[in-house]
């Protein structure tokens, strides 16, 4: 895997055209969705005796890695993690399904949308939705190059809405990044070190 700073770099990239190389057919959003499903027990769990934190965020890694390699059809890194949502804590004896699909993509990016649900494994009850996560993935090739990735292709009204909401999360994803990288230039033109 290349070093992270080399990965926040090629993430984010607007559609471009190609230099010399065939366009590369898109693919519905239904092409890489999955679900990830398992039951949660007593090593999982943290000090409050819920489940923690860090192994649902885990299980939204890979259904997310998953789902980003299945759509670019090779190895893709999580660059990032936009936002993680707990909403409601998960309980030893829960049956946690993660649901993950492509909501956006760029060049050589992707952002995955994910949706964490959990329900008593012996029970009927329907499923809660317990979290929530988007994460940015960038497709590599085996030298840990960036590579092109297919068009994603929405095919209903959410998954038109989904792709609407993440071009904006990467739009203040890029402002945040400008804004941040000129505060710091400013300071350094100052000479203020940190």
């Amino acid at each position: 895997m290349p070093p992270r700073h080399k990965v926040g770099a090629m993430t984010d990239q607007a559609p471009a055209a190609d230099s010399g190389s065939p366009d590369i057919p898109g693919k519905p959003t239904s092409a890489s969705r999955t679900t990830l499903s398992h039951i949660m027990t007593h090593n999982d769990t943290n000090l409050l005796g819920t489940v923690h934190g860090g192994v649902i965020m885990k299980l939204v890694d890979d259904a997310a890695g998953a789902v980003a390699g299945r759509h670019s059809g090779g190895p893709a890194v999580t660059a990032s993690m936009d936002e993680m949502a707990f909403l409601e804590p998960v309980r030893v004896g829960d049956l946690v399904h993660v649901k993950a699909q492509v909501n956006w993509t760029g060049r050589t990016s992707m952002e995955v949308g994910v949706r964490v649900l959990a329900e008593r494994w012996n029970e009927s009850a329907p499923a809660t939705q317990v979290g929530s996560a988007y994460l940015v993935f960038a497709a590599v090739d085996a030298d840990g190059k960036p590579r092109r990735v297919p068009p994603v292709l929405p095919e209903t009204e959410r998954d038109k809405r989904r792709y609407q909401e993440a071009q904006i999360r990467r739009t203040h994803r890029l402002a945040r990044r400008r804004a941040i990288m000129e505060l710091r230039e400013k300071r350094a033109a100052e000479g203020i070190e940190d």
